[in-house]
């Protein structure tokens, strides 16, 4: 059961570690969209890509608030 916890902490800091990541970029390069369909959806205004980092931002602290907590669940079991 411990390898299973562990495994889940480390699933949670990859995703919410690759959220973040993605938030960064789509901060930094608002017509990511655009460059990779060719297409804008939101005809340029980055709305889209404000939405989209919106999304991003709530993914990043839902994963982190869950590895944080299967920490502190780790550490109970190893006290």
């Amino acid at each position: 059961m411990r390898r299973r916890a562990a495994w889940l902490f480390w699933t949670e800091t990859a995703l919410a570690a690759i959220s973040l990541i993605a938030l960064v970029l789509t901060l930094v390069r608002k017509d990511w969209i655009e460059l990779l369909l060719g297409v804008g959806p939101d005809h340029g205004s980055g709305s889209l890509e404000s939405l989209i980092a919106l999304g991003l931002a709530a993914v990043t602290v839902v994963f982190a608030l869950l590895a944080g907590r299967e920490r502190r669940r780790l550490r109970r079991r190893e006290a």
